[in-house]
């Protein structure tokens, strides 16, 4: 019999917030709660953004002083509402004093220049005509002849995208553990894992002693590797900044880090590990592998996930070049304005309605996931199910860039298996797509046409469409991360994000099979299709089931009996979350890293031609293996 691999807690942080405990989902539907609600999401994302916090209860501000939740609310709520989600980027690098650049040049000097610098900084190899003169043990004097000389001339250049979806601000993962010169990148994975294993209620420890260590598995990576100054993207420029590579940029910036930072820092995995890259389907891509891996009985418990900080000069100069992304310009064009305001940059996003390109954003999510029997024997909270992922490529394509078939064959198959398992009504009426939606002309006709061809292959008559990067923006290999984190939020609260950027649908959309909204659409969902579209023909979609749907199944599995004992283990597991996230929400943040801890390199091993036993593993690691090729006798 296949297991069922099960989500068993989820974690990370977006432009919208914190993934534990639905904050993000929560302020996408922000409108749409009850006040308590509101107020408790707000008061999370204050302390998220280190404008207040509290201990014991008692709230304060930043100064120390005393406040009640209420003053937290009232004080504070406008700053959230502005501070979160796409907008404006913060960085001071795209104000207005611009982005640090250099310009070539190639000066003519009529006469002789003279100047003096220090002796360090003087050039490795001095050209022939100059003439070095020694001042002192540190300066020279130098002279140039005339002629030509090829200078760099520093400048600032106007950014030309302004719009992103940023971590709220003020929220600096780094600064919840012993960060030393990471990428921003790893130090999101570090707090999204971290989060992820707080969400889940569950010991780590405890859950690792019951398992052989190599039935743990862990697939994270991104789309792009860790480009910014202290990964690869201050490596690549250092010799023309004039800066000193670093030991670590080499290392920290290969795509697989988020993985190799897990299993060394933040869980000691021994298991079976690695990343897929799948451009902007790269979620999804590592969510195939912990599903195959939990379906066949190879692994019981897989923790997936990626994490993103495309939000650098050069990453996005490389997007705008390609015309992707939604530039000042453009947007001016859409809207027919002279000048942008804060409010224009916040409806850069625009899925499904005249837009002009994406919006770029960061991003880390992780989910774990684990069998159906083991989920039942710990009592783990069922936040959902994942059936099947499918990927496929676009065969023979005009440009690597360009749109192509794979989408509608991996978007069949997942609405094939939600056919299989909730029945033809189900799959008609039960189900929403959680699209890519990335606010680009060509997207909003292909990725629509694709949905619309699908929907009449089922007999779907008014599919429910999401877009959930209208609020959080495209987080590149991470983005599929943001529609499941979503996706389990509505299966909690039943409700859909609207499009809140979505005016009036393009009229080139094929929409009259789709449903759109603009505002929250209260939904009883079944399942969920998470779309993804990647550059390059990387094209995913993944089914995920609502916990009740999952329970249903596991019942039919297990029996009633299972479910029972279940259950009561399960409230203790709930209680176990529901504390975490209530510090967190207070800003009280349990980030594990554990650098240097428990390092093994051979010798401390025991083994022999059965087994393999590790010093501070509770179980060993079974050499068995399965031979399905059959025996050559000597």
């Amino acid at each position: 019999m296949s297991h069922l691999p099960v989500i068993v807690g989820m974690g990370g942080v977006n432009a919208a917030g914190r993934t534990s405990g639905h904050q993000a989902y929560r302020r996408s539907i922000l409108e749409a709660l009850p006040e308590s609600a509101q107020a408790e999401t707000l008061l999370g994302l204050a302390a998220l953004m280190r404008l207040a916090g509290a201990a014991d209860g008692q709230w304060h501000d930043a100064g120390d002083q005393p406040l009640a939740a209420t003053e937290v609310v009232e004080r504070y709520r406008q700053r959230i509402l502005d501070h979160t989600l796409i907008r404006r980027i913060e960085d001071p690098r795209f104000g207005a004093d611009g982005i640090p650049a250099n310009r070539q040049a190639r000066l003519d000097i009529e006469a002789p220049l003279v100047f003096r610098l220090r002796r360090r900084q003087l050039p490795e190899a001095l050209p022939e005509t100059w003439q070095v003169r020694e001042l002192d043990r540190r300066q020279v004097e130098v002279t140039v002849p005339a002629g030509h000389l090829d200078v760099l001339l520093p400048e600032r250049r106007a950014a030309q995208v302004r719009a992103a979806g940023q971590l709220p601000s003020g929220f600096e993962p780094e600064r919840l553990y012993r960060s030393v010169h990471h990428p921003r990148g790893l130090s999101m994975a570090v707090f999204g894992a971290s989060d992820c294993l707080g969400d889940s209620g569950l010991a780590w420890e405890a859950l690792r002693d019951r398992l052989d260590p190599d039935a743990i598995a862990v697939y994270a990576g991104n789309s792009i590797g860790q480009l910014d100054d202290a990964g690869w993207g201050g490596l690549l420029k250092s010799f023309v900044s004039g800066n000193r590579a670093t030991s670590k940029q080499m290392p920290l910036g290969y795509g697989q880090m988020p993985a190799d930072f897990l299993n060394a820092y933040v869980l000691g995995s021994v298991g079976p590990t690695g990343a897929i890259q799948g451009a902007c389907a790269s979620f999804l891509y590592n969510l195939r592998l912990g599903v195959e891996d939990i379906r066949s009985g190879r692994r019981r418990v897989v923790m997936v996930g990626t994490s993103d900080a495309p939000i650098t000069p050069e990453i996005i100069e490389g997007f705008r070049a390609m015309g992707a992304l939604a530039d000042d310009d453009s947007l001016k064009a859409l809207d027919a304005l002279e000048l942008l305001t804060d409010e224009d940059y916040q409806r850069a996003c625009r899925p499904f309605a005249r837009n002009c390109g994406f919006t770029i954003a960061e991003a880390s999510q992780f989910v774990l996931l684990m069998d159906d029997a083991l989920a039942l024997e710990v009592g783990a909270r069922i936040l959902g199910s994942v059936p099947g992922v499918f990927a496929n490529a676009d065969g023979w394509k005009r440009s690597i860039s360009a749109p192509g078939i794979g989408n509608y064959i991996t978007l069949g198959k997942a609405a094939a298996l939600a056919r299989e398992i909730l029945g033809e009504e189900g799959l008609r009426r039960r189900t929403f797509l959680h699209a890519h939606g990335t606010s680009t002309p060509k997207n909003r006709i292909t990725e629509s046409h694709v949905f619309d061809r699908i929907a009449d292959a089922y007999g779907i008559e008014a599919w429910p469409v999401v877009a959930v990067k209208a609020f959080v923006g495209h987080s590149q290999g991470s983005a599929a991360g943001d529609q499941i984190a979503s996706a389990l939020g509505s299966f909690a609260r039943g409700l859909l994000p609207g499009i809140p950027t979505l005016d009036a649908v393009a009229d080139d959309v094929h929409a009259e099979r789709l449903t759109f909204s603009r505002t929250p659409l209260a939904f009883d969902a079944d399942a969920s299709l998470i779309n993804a579209k990647g550059f390059g023909g990387n094209n995913a979609t993944g089914l995920v089931l609502s916990p009740r749907v999952t329970e249903r199944l596991l019942e039919q599995r297990h029996g009633a009996a299972a479910m029972a004992a279940w259950r009561a283990k399960r409230d203790a597991t709930q209680a176990t979350a529901e504390a975490y996230w209530a510090q967190a929400d207070q800003g009280q943040f349990r980030v594990q890293y554990r650098f240097g801890e428990g390092v093994l390199e051979g010798p401390e091993l025991e083994i022999d031609d059965q087994e393999l036993r590790i010093p501070g593993y509770a179980q060993p690691v079974s050499l068995a293996v399965d031979n399905p090729f059959g025996r050559l006798d000597d």
